[in-house]
């Protein structure tokens, strides 16, 4: 269980960094007028790849985490960790994802290109605002997690 955890945590830097990258490439091509490219079409299926990793995962240890066990078995709406993971994050996180997906799936349909890459740069900084809410930061007054997981 604890290396699936690990995993989690290792590939959330993989998700960031993947939608930030393809937030930037939007971005420049609106503004620098740049064609849609193989980089691009790579990048956000990188992008659309490692995310549905990440909720793959994320669902394994959901549905194996004692934190949100334990919150579905007490029913406990206090808050705390177990509301945070069970609901929130849960929640959240799929969102995002389905939002991400749905982005990419339009903008891979979409023909003219500055329409695509609007919709690119639009529903990807939408999910990468839901990820940044949701993720259980060292500073967060919802859940805190350390920055890095270690064996």
């Amino acid at each position: 269980m604890y290396h699936l955890i690990l995993t989690h945590s290792i590939l959330r830097y993989l998700v960031l960094l993947s939608i930030l990258l393809v937030i930037y490439l939007a971005w420049e091509a609106l503004v620098f007028k740049k064609p849609y490219t193989r980089l691009h079409r790579m990048a956000t299926s990188s992008a659309s790849g490692i995310s549905h990793l990440q909720l793959v995962v994320g669902f394994v240890v959901y549905f194996f985490s004692p934190t949100a066990q334990s919150f579905w078995q007490n029913k406990s709406m206090r808050w705390s960790d177990g509301l945070f993971f069970a609901l929130v994050h849960f929640g959240l996180m799929s969102a995002a994802i389905v939002i991400l997906t749905v982005g990419a799936a339009l903008a891979k349909r979409e023909v003219d290109e500055r329409r695509r890459f609007r919709i690119l740069f639009n529903y990807f900084v939408l999910a990468l605002f839901i990820i940044l809410v949701a993720i259980p930061w060292p500073f967060s007054p919802l859940a805190q997690r350390p920055w890095f997981r270690s064996f």
